[in-house]
């Protein structure tokens, strides 16, 4: 299995610092030894798809990676409308919250040496993916939360009741348009299911 860069002993200790907040979720997934709480699951997976997609990761981006769903749960869907507008205003609360949070607590005493303000504002700004097109580090970011997506939750969400065929593959033409072609090389050599590789297909067909 591929692994990512090292990482000096001051964001080591970040992603320890991430990791203890992610221990936090209520919600839980089964994992080989037990139930794993569901947003430490989804951040080592992160990790796991960014030792793929770029293995010479800088730290800023390992750390922005593994806090991609920093405390997620403290803002459920459910508290904004669930309408198109709705759901944009709560990615955005989403977003703009974790990095306010990581930035705290990068700022941490823990942390030895310290990280400078650039250090802790370069997360920060990869987390909220400022300049997506234009930043090449900001790009692989969403490549590898999109192949997360693909691989650990697109079954799970297509099976909700409310998502039919033709929203599914809406929302896969969106997600393959985020995505890099060192993205899209990932994504079709991931083992889906047969009705996701059936879904992909349609969302990638030329209209």
């Amino acid at each position: 299995m591929e692994s990512v860069t090292s990482l000096p002993a001051n964001y080591a200790k970040a992603i320890k610092l991430i990791d203890d907040a992610h221990a936090n979720d209520p919600k839980t997934i089964d994992g080989t030894d037990g139930p794993v709480p569901y947003e430490l699951h989804y951040a080592r997976k992160m990790t796991r798809w960014l030792a793929s997609r770029c293995p010479e990761a800088s730290p800023a981006l390992q750390v922005a990676c593994r806090a991609q769903h920093f405390r997620r749960w403290e803002i459920p869907r459910s508290s904004y409308p669930m309408t198109r507008p709705g759901y944009l205003t709560w990615r955005a609360k989403l977003k703009s919250q974790a990095a306010l949070q990581v930035t705290e607590l990068l700022a941490s005493p823990g942390i030895e040496p310290p990280l400078s303000q650039d250090e802790i504002g370069r997360v920060a700004a990869l987390m909220r993916k400022e300049n997506l097109k234009g930043d090449e580090e900001a790009q692989i970011l969403e490549d590898v939360a999109c192949l997360v997506f693909l691989d650990d939750q697109f079954d799970d969400f297509e099976s909700k009741p409310e998502i039919d065929e033709a929203k599914m593959v809406g929302i896969l033409k969106k997600t393959w348009v985020k995505m890099s072609p060192a993205g899209h090389a990932l994504a079709l050599q991931l083992d889906l299911s047969e009705r996701a590789k059936m879904l992909i297909a349609k969302a990638l067909e030329i209209e």
